[in-house]
């Protein structure tokens, strides 16, 4: 091949995008927490993305003050990614969430109470949160408030929770009838995360149910139903419980 026509291929490749071209920033469908407010010892961030991205994402990632400076290290170099490949969680540095640990001695907290931080992905803020104070007490399921629905209706369940939950354990409650069987429906998380609604694909009948709220259910800070996150190594938690939260349906014939 004659040396005009090399270059005439070399100029055709680089047209095609076969250079090495910097990637385009992906696009953010949401973040979570979805909330105005995080803890000063939140744990995880989850990300879902319009489309699957190349290569690593993490080192994109950043934590900004308020005025625009970096916070220094604030994530696990881990990468944990949904099956879909769509949903990117990632986690804060547990050695400077948890007191007592040399990281945190080190390098300080990530979060302070009263501050601005924003997440960033090639410099781009995709989320704002205000810095609340520190949550250590768990969800508490006895504080949780159910909506009543009708019999023969496809009325949503909503459930008022005590707070935020981490926004990727919807799928940890389920409802289930009288003898144990799951109840088919949609469940999703609004308000923050701090609402739980379930619809289901069938009409409600008249009769017991329960809902079911599986033991390793945590909040944004990592503590979950009976144990918090911010415990000793020489007191273990407890395993972890489920609850059951029983309701009933009562015929709209009933008039009850």
């Amino acid at each position: 091949m004659h040396l005009r026509q090399w270059a005439g291929v070399a100029t055709l490749a680089v047209a095609l995008g076969c250079s090495h071209a910097e990637p385009s920033t992906p696009r953010v469908v949401l973040v979570q927490p979805s909330g105005t407010q995080v803890p000063a010892n939140l744990l995880r961030i989850s990300i879902r993305l319009a489309t699957q991205v190349e290569g690593p994402l993490l080192p994109r990632i950043t934590l900004l003050r308020a005025g625009g400076a970096k916070i220094q290290e604030p994530f696990l170099q881990q990468e944990l990614w949904s099956p879909d490949g769509n949903v990117l969680t990632i986690m804060m540095h547990p050695g400077r969430v948890k007191s007592g640990l040399k990281a945190r001695a080190q390098m300080g907290p990530i979060l302070s109470v009263g501050n601005d931080v924003s997440l960033a992905i090639d410099g781009h803020p995709i989320k704002r949160w205000r810095v609340g104070p520190t949550d250590e007490a768990g969800p508490v399921t006895s504080a949780w408030k159910l909506s009543a629905v009708r019999a023969e209706s496809l009325q949503p369940l909503v459930v008022a929770l005590d707070g935020p939950i981490d926004g990727r354990d919807a799928g940890y409650l389920a409802i289930a009838d009288a003898g144990g069987r799951r109840v088919a429906g949609r469940a999703r998380l609004t308000v923050g995360e701090s609402v739980w609604t379930f619809t289901p694909d069938a009409p409600w009948r008249a009769a017991a149910y329960k809902l079911v709220v599986r033991g390793t259910l945590e909040d944004p800070a990592g503590n979950r139903l009976g144990s918090r996150f911010e415990t000793s190594i020489y007191s273990p938690p407890s395993p972890a419980t489920d609850t059951v939260i029983p309701f009933a349906v009562v015929s709209p014939r009933s008039g009850e």
